[in-house]
């Protein structure tokens, strides 16, 4: 008899689509997984409270709870639980969200074979990550190697598309630059950075986070009236190369003042 490497629980209302997804694992030739459908949220936290589990695959839009209250209450019994959306949800909508609950990785649904082979090389990652999150400090480069003693402001959010342009821009993240959202949603990322400091992340973070790292430091910003400041930075990537950022001023996080004008 064969021993399971990994137990993943598929949670989804759709019963079929619980089915499938577990499905999909277990037919993974890469990985050795036992996985166990649930379509009720609260069954499901009944069994990652009772039962042995390696990591959670959940649908965000469920009766009773949504992926992400799901996960609030399967970590207060199970903290370290690696804990992947699976969703048609728009992930600009919920990217500040997943953060502040510290999701382990975000796969977006959709139809075709594409979407389940994208879900199964994030769950294969979140595993042998031994529940890395969508948070400051859990991957890369963490507080204490950046000098940081504290997280990120996890309110100030934004997403930028493959191209890299700015999705969605949190109101928060705007206005520590200076900006309505709608002033940079469109725009290239580099418009909040200086010339040396783009250069900066195009050499040392998106390699990084493009690789599917989850990077954690101190950069340069650039305000709209010319100024620029020191903040500290979480950036990580979506399955569909989507980056997600938050970000606050580094002396916020250090108690000093470290901006510069």
């Amino acid at each position: 008899m064969t021993v399971s490497s990994h137990r993943v629980l598929c949670v989804d209302d759709e019963p079929g689509l619980a089915a499938l997804v577990a499905t999909h694992l277990e037919r993974d030739d890469g990985i050795d997984y036992e996985a166990v459908a649930e379509t009720d949220p609260e069954s499901a936290l009944d069994r990652i409270e009772s039962e042995p589990f390696d990591c959670v695959v959940s649908d965000y839009d469920m009766p009773g709870y949504t992926g992400i209250e799901l996960l609030s209450a399967a970590r207060e019994s199970r903290p370290s639980l690696p804990f992947l959306l699976f969703s048609a949800r728009d992930p600009d909508a919920i990217a500040a969200e997943m953060i502040r609950a510290g999701v382990s990785d975000y796969v977006r649904k959709r139809g075709g074979a594409d979407g389940y082979t994208a879900l199964l090389r994030r769950v294969g990652r979140a595993v042998d990550r031994d529940g890395g999150r969508f948070e400051s400090g859990s991957d890369g480069i963490s507080p204490a190697d950046s000098g940081l003693e504290g997280d990120v402001a996890l309110d100030r959010v934004c997403t930028v598309s493959p191209d890299g342009t700015f999705e969605f821009v949190g109101d928060e993240y705007g206005a520590l630059y200076g900006y309505e959202p709608d002033e940079l949603v469109g725009e290239q990322w580099q418009r909040l950075h200086p010339d040396a400091e783009v250069e900066h992340i195009r050499t040392h973070i998106l390699p990084a986070v493009e690789e599917g790292e989850r990077w954690t430091g101190t950069s340069t910003g650039l305000r709209a009236d010319g100024t620029t400041f020191a903040e500290s930075k979480m950036v990580t990537t979506t399955s569909e190369d989507r980056i997600v950022i938050a970000v606050s001023p580094f002396d916020e996080v250090v108690g000093g003042s470290l901006a510069s004008d």
